[in-house]
């Protein structure tokens, strides 16, 4: 018997990367998965993941899952992929708001359709999906996860004689702090319904396609980085776990997963480090 037997789970960003991880896991775990994304086939971006590859991997897997190709950074789009997953299992149980868009500018350079664009995909978009599953759950309850980054833990106050130059990254930690903030507020507006609001993060960066188009790890193999089914499995806790012992929670993938006995080591943020306001309080 699986964790999700029974519940209709909708995944944003789940052609490749973290997104398709938990895709497959919860799919695996009994769930059927609307894998929603831009990306259809393959070669239709730069980076290597579709869904088409997504649905045949859970597929072939045994599992449930269809694709929904749509832009979330349009209001239109994210009310056409629930209409989808209604349509293919009827109403939803799980939202997990993994779908991220990041340029790594500087703020004095960075252009304001690009700055409009990033937060429409990263703060806009789960904001409005979250309304569409509230009206699915008010009934019946269910899981709403958000996936944040380290990207949201600032650089504390200055003076900043090392700065590095360039780095970009203000925008993009900006957008995450707000969905860490978001996500305790709309626990607790919530609660009185049945639904759960997390937020979670990797205690390290996780190789994927995007990630290593960035920069941020040297490969997919590299030896620093954390495996996505850690995120997988710490969104799947979060989602499956009762209300109260989760809800509100702001938290770090090993950190959750150890803290709950899912794994027994654990390193990285959340760990041996601290991690962001939000998930202090």
């Amino acid at each position: 018997m699986g964790k999700l037997d029974g519940k209709v789970c909708v995944i944003t960003g789940s052609s490749r990367g973290i997104g398709a991880e938990i895709a497959r896991l919860f799919a695996a775990e009994g769930g059927s998965v609307v894998a929603a994304a831009r990306t259809l086939r393959e070669g239709d971006h730069p980076l290597e993941g579709s869904l088409e590859k997504t649905v045949a991997d859970i597929r072939e897997a045994g599992g449930e899952a269809t694709a929904s190709s749509v832009n979330i950074s349009l209001p239109e789009d994210c009310e056409r992929l629930f209409d989808e997953a209604h349509a293919a299992y009827g109403s939803v149980d799980v939202l997990v708001n993994n779908a991220a868009l990041t340029y790594f500018i500087p703020l004095e350079d960075y252009p304001l359709r690009r700055w409009m664009r990033s937060w429409a995909v990263n703060f806009h978009a789960p904001f409005i999906l979250s309304q569409l599953a509230i009206a699915d759950m008010k009934e019946n309850g269910g899981s709403i996860v958000n996936i944040s980054s380290g990207a949201a833990i600032g650089p504390g106050r200055g003076p900043y004689p090392d700065a590095p130059a360039g780095s970009g990254g203000t925008c993009y930690g900006a957008e995450k702090a707000a969905l860490e903030r978001f996500s305790q507020g709309l626990a607790q507006e919530v609660y009185r319904y049945g639904i759960s609001v997390t937020c979670v993060s990797p205690s390290q960066v996780v190789p994927t396609p995007g990630t290593v188009f960035h920069n941020l790890v040297s490969g997919i193999d590299d030896p620093r980085g954390e495996h996505p089914d850690l995120m997988a499995r710490s969104a799947l806790l979060l989602a499956t776990e009762p209300l109260d012992t989760v809800t509100g929670r702001v938290t770090y993938s090993q950190q959750i997963l150890k803290e709950f006995g899912w794994i027994e080591k654990a390193q990285g943020t959340g760990v041996d480090r601290q991690g962001s306001g939000y998930s202090l309080v």
